[in-house]
């Protein structure tokens, strides 16, 4: 049971021990370092302006209710109140 045990928590740890990047706190150079953090880390590539899409293709929104809401008010104004 205590082989058991000690498999599986050999098994848990190993990962981690296989992610850990390179060390680039222990360069000294400053360069040297920055390279390391470069290759460890590499910088995202952003979107081409052009693939963005402007504002002018979008059409306006058209609210679905709008013409509802509308309805609705025109048959409150014909309810007598004061009959």
């Amino acid at each position: 049971m205590k082989m058991t045990f000690a498999l599986l928590a050999l098994c848990a740890f190993a990962p981690s021990a296989f992610a850990a990047g390179p060390d680039c706190r222990a360069i000294e150079s400053t360069s040297g370092r920055l390279a390391c953090y470069d290759a460890a880390h590499p910088p995202k590539i952003e979107k081409p302006a052009a693939a963005v899409e402007s504002d002018a293709s979008h059409t306006a929104y058209k609210d679905p209710f709008v013409a509802e809401e509308a309805r609705t008010a025109a048959k409150l104004k014909n309810i007598c109140r004061g009959c």
